[in-house]
C-alpha cells in the first residue's frame, strides 16, 4: 500500500473511531442523564459523505473495489482485458455523474440558502462544497484510470490491462496474504 493510501486509511480511521465514541457518548448521555452534546449526528454526516469518496478512491488506487469474476477469469486474456477495460470506463461514468449530482445539490442549495435542520442551522453550502471536492477527487482518479486503461488497450498489452485493473486471483490473494503475515511477524519479532 502507498503512503497515501496509509495516510488516508489512518485518518478515515481515526475519524470513524472517534464518530463512533462520539456517538456512543451522545446516547449514553441521552438515555442516563437526558442531556445531549447537540450536533453530533450532523457532524456524523458530514464526515461520512465527505469521506466516503476519499476511500472510494482510495479503493479504486489499489484496485480494492469488490468484483463479481466467476466469469471473467474463464475468458481468454483479450476477454478479461476488455472486460477490465469496460469496468473502469463504467467506474469513470458513475464517478462522473456523482460528481454531477453533488454539483446540482450545492447549486440547490446555494439558491435555497439551505441550511442543517439541527440546532447549529449549519448553512449546508460548507460542507456540501468539501463534498462536492471530495467526489471530483474521485472522479479524477476514475478518469486518470480509465485512461491509462484505454492507452494499454491501444498497446494490445491485454496482460497489462488484466495485470493492472483486474481483480485478484485466488493465488495472488493467497500470496498477498501470506506476504503481509510475513511482514507482520517480522515487526512483532523486533
Amino acid at each position: 500500500m502507498n503512503f497515501y493510501g496509509k495516510v488516508a486509511g489512518t485518518v478515515f480511521g481515526i475519524v470513524m473511531i472517534f464518530l463512533s465514541i462520539t456517538i456512543t457518548a451522545e446516547t449514553l448521555l441521552r438515555k442516563f442523564l437526558a442531556f445531549s452534546l447537540g450536533g453530533v449526528d450532523e457532524l456524523s454526516g458530514y464526515a461520512v459523505a465527505i469521506c466516503a469518496p476519499l476511500a472510494f478512491t482510495v479503493a479504486l488506487i489499489h484496485n480494492a473495489h469488490i468484483r463479481i469474476n466467476i466469469l471473467q477469469n474463464r475468458l481468454p486474456v483479450a476477454g478479461q482485458a476488455i472486460v477490465n477495460l469496460v469496468a473502469s470506463v463504467m467506474m469513470s461514468v458513475l464517478a462522473i455523474y456523482l460528481v454531477y449530482f453533488s454539483i446540482r445539490t450545492v447549486i440547490d442549495t446555494a439558491t435555497y440558502n439551505s441550511i442543517a435542520q439541527t440546532p447549529w442551522a449549519t448553512p449546508l453550502i460548507y460542507p456540501q462544497s468539501i463534498w462536492v471536492f471530495s467526489m471530483a477527487m474521485f472522479a479524477l482518479a476514475a478518469i486518470a484510470l480509465s485512461i491509462g486503461a484505454a492507452r494499454l488497450l491501444l498497446k494490445r498489452d491485454w496482460q497489462g490491462l488484466v495485470r493492472h485493473f483486474g481483480p485478484e486471483t485466488v493465488q495472488s490473494e493467497l500470496v498477498s496474504e501470506l506476504n503481509d503475515l510475513q511482514q507482520r511477524m517480522q515487526r512483532e519479532k523486533v
